[in-house]
């Protein structure tokens, strides 16, 4: 069989089942009354406010630190990180100047993905030189630009640049400056600016509308669902390319491997914080305009899923500490750093013991930009960190501009690749996802290694961990007695998280201890036939003496208002149909239930307050739409939930082709898509349905963990009560 048709069968059920099945269950809050719950509340977005509170010692930050720097290369696509291929690096058309030369440069970041730009070195050096990256950001073909003469008389008389020549180029006028002071210099071009130009501007900077042609369950291109579910995105691209620019520099031979910084302004600026924050090779950062508790990026290449995810711009700033940091402010999102980000940085660089490590050049009198004061500030701080001898401040001398002309890399001899190729991007991809499957596949034979990479990303994917449920508590509600077994309705509170779960707790007469989280479809609802009765494969449960306990997750039951089942999810208030605006800052829906669910396993294992039974064994069950996230929970709570039994239909995140669609998870398709999630069950019990009587991923990482019998696949015509059967075990 096809995997669309399980798929298909799977959301029918999903949509068809919900709004019967409410109808069948007690209720836990009053009718039209929804949850207390903050995820009903407005979704955040880029314009959102982005505090960062210090971590109270270096131990607690060394695990945040950990986390946010991990979530940073999973949302990236970067985890693990790919292959690195030659660079294939071509170097001509040196320039001679009488302090500096100029070089062209390109070289692959990836098979046939070129990273252009221009390279600047002192021309006679004394031993091992600094390097300087340098990121250009959102002007456009930046590298290869001039000001006007209007624009640059009125940047001239408010003060932003000093010299009628030189201030032409901003970006020339870093290079050369930094190579008189004697340091080998890297400006490399955007993609979609200057020299780069095999995947579109529109593309890069302005996409607006999902691309039917793109969205396809094969051979897809950039901002499609499976582009996402596979955390594959331009930002990325360009962080890769930050890297393999690091890995190009140090290859040079003059240059000092401990003296390494970057810098750019704007959306360059985030570039430098997200190389300074992942790759520990950068010893100096300098991100310019763009640090801030405000805006955190509006381009949809400064995007990308789970990127945000509760943190932002000062907390990737902050996984610096405590190697030197300067940093600017205009009049723009940054203004504000003085009172409300940068406090909090010198903290947190205190507490680490280098409080004069970090730095804030105030320039809130300007726009946003990267102007000759602030670029003095940047070659101050570069001078002090790197002893390089220079009396401060240092200031920029004057110098001739090189014509745009000159500057370009590609010629008669070095013809450029095809520009703006459909092919090239979806090329691109596949190799993108070629490279990760195999090498995320190969680590199945290692259960340390599969639970690092895979389940470090799954993890992250998700969004919380055992260790991250937080407080939970048990509000009662009503209780009624059913004969052999009590019937309690309440609250299953997560305190910590502020969410608020619609539950119903089954307790025997005679209970034994154990205890079924019980998921499906219709939330608590799944428990209860039409005429109200118990069903079957439950009764059999509670009449052995295990306790069972449903709830409504999110978008189920007592959240829906209407009773219609979730169709679509929301998406941030912003026209452009790009998944990263909503995703990058919110958890999606199915993340949030995979949270469900470990709350309910946390208020069997210890919540606060009298609970109506207490477990000293917890099972989970689900089934329908709750199955794939029962998969992904057990997965990452590993032995806190004894037995699982998931029913997945089939249901595969590469088949979901709407970002709005409930069960749309960005980083989905990733790690081995639903059996990856399955196989992080290992080496704990699973009953597993719906995956065929052959789940190879599966059953090789149970085997490579010694624990193939804890592995127990059903055939087709396996159901509940054959999953109750086995719980009962």
């Amino acid at each position: 069989m096809s995997r669309s048709r399980p798929l298909l069968l799977w959301s029918a059920l999903a949509v068809l089942t919900a709004p019967l099945a409410l109808a069948n269950g007690p209720r836990a809050l009053a009718n039209g009354k929804l949850p207390d719950d903050v995820r009903l509340q407005p979704l955040k977005d880029l314009n959102g406010y982005f505090p960062f509170t210090p971590a109270r010692s270096k131990a607690e930050w060394e695990k945040r630190a950990e986390y946010v720097r991990r979530q940073i290369l999973v949302s990236q696509g970067l985890w693990p990180m790919p292959t690195r291929a030659p660079l294939n690096a071509v170097v001509h058309g040196r320039m001679e100047f009488p302090e500096y030369t100029i070089e062209k440069v390109y070289f692959e970041s990836a098979p046939g993905f070129f990273v252009t730009g221009n390279l600047y070195r002192p021309k006679n050096p004394k031993g091992k030189v600094p390097v300087v990256l340098f990121a250009h950001g959102h002007w456009q073909n930046a590298r290869l630009s001039l000001e006007t003469p209007d624009k640059l008389r009125q940047e001239i008389a408010t003060g932003q640049e000093r010299f009628e020549q030189g201030g032409q180029s901003r970006f020339q006028s870093l290079c050369v400056q930094a190579a008189r002071m004697g340091c080998v210099v890297w400006q490399w071009d955007m993609l979609s600016d200057s020299d780069s130009k095999q995947i579109s501007r529109l593309m890069v900077h302005r996409f607006a509308k999902q691309r039917p042609e793109a969205n396809t369950r094969e051979n897809w291109g950039l901002y499609s669902p499976q582009a996402e579910s596979h955390l594959q995105s331009i930002m990325g691209l360009q962080t890769w390319n930050a890297i393999r620019s690091l890995d190009f520099v140090l290859g040079l031979p003059e240059v000092d491997p401990a003296r390494v910084a970057i810098t750019g302004a704007s959306g360059g600026g985030t570039q430098t914080m997200l190389l300074a924050a992942v790759d520990p090779r950068v010893t100096l950062s300098f991100p310019a305009v763009m640090v801030s508790t405000a805006m955190q990026g509006g381009c949809t290449c400064e995007n990308s899923c789970i990127l945000r995810v509760n943190t932002g711009n000062i907390e990737f700033a902050a996984l610096f500490a405590p190697k030197p940091q300067g940093m600017t402010t205009a009049n723009d999102w940054t203004k504000e750093m003085s009172t409300k980000g940068f406090p909090e940085l010198k903290a947190h660089y205190a507490m680490l013991g280098a409080p004069d490590n970090v730095m804030l050049h105030r320039g809130e009198h300007f726009p946003h930009n990267y102007n000759a004061v602030s670029r003095s500030a940047f070659y101050t701080w570069l001078n002090k960190h790197f002893k390089l001898g220079f009396k401060e401040p240092v200031i920029e001398r004057d110098y001739d501009v090189v014509p745009i002309e000159k500057l370009s890399v590609w010629d008669a001899s070095h013809p450029a690749p095809k520009a703006e190729d459909p092919e090239f991007e979806r090329a691109l991809l596949r190799w993108w996802t070629k490279d990760a499957d195999q090498q995320l596949r190969a680590t199945a034979s290692s259960p340390e290694r599969f639970k690092a990479v895979v389940g470090g990303g799954v993890e992250v994917v998700i969004g919380r961990s055992w260790s991250g449920v937080g407080e939970v508590e048990w509000r009662p509600g009503e209780q009624q007695d059913r004969g052999s077994f009590t019937e309690v309705t309440g609250l299953v509170r997560n305190r910590t998280h502020r969410e608020e779960l619609p539950a119903v707790w089954l307790v025997p007469k005679r209970a034994s201890g154990r205890a079924v989280v019980w998921v499906g479809d219709a939330g608590k609802a799944a428990l209860f036939a039409a005429d109200g009765s118990v069903v079957p494969a439950v009764r059999k449960l509670v009449d052995a003496g295990v306790t069972v306990l449903g709830a409504d997750l999110l978008y189920q039951g007592e959240f829906l208002a209407g009773g219609e089942a979730l169709k679509q999810a929301r998406v941030v208030a912003n026209p452009r149909e790009f998944a990263g605006y909503t995703f990058g800052y919110n958890h999606p829906v199915f993340a949030h239930r995979a949270h469900d669910v470990m709350t309910l396993v946390k208020v069997l294992r210890g919540a606060s307050g009298a609970v109506p039974a207490r477990a000293t064994s917890v099972a989970v069950a689900g089934w329908g739409v709750a199955g794939p996230v029962v998969a992904a929970a057990r997965g990452l709570l590993g032995g806190e939930i004894e037995r699982a039994a998931v029913d997945t239909r089939g249901f595969r995140f590469g088949q979901v082709l709407d970002y709005r669609d409930p069960n749309f998870l960005p980083g989905g398709s990733k790690y081995l898509d639903l059996p990856g999630m399955l196989a992080l069950s290992a080496p704990h019990a699973l009953w597993l349905a719906g995956e065929g009587s052959q789940p190879a991923l599966v059953a090789d990482v149970y085997k490579a963990a010694g624990q193939a019998q804890k592995l127990t696949v059903a055939g087709g015509s396996a159901g509940a009560q054959d999953a109750v059967t086995w719980l009962l075990q």
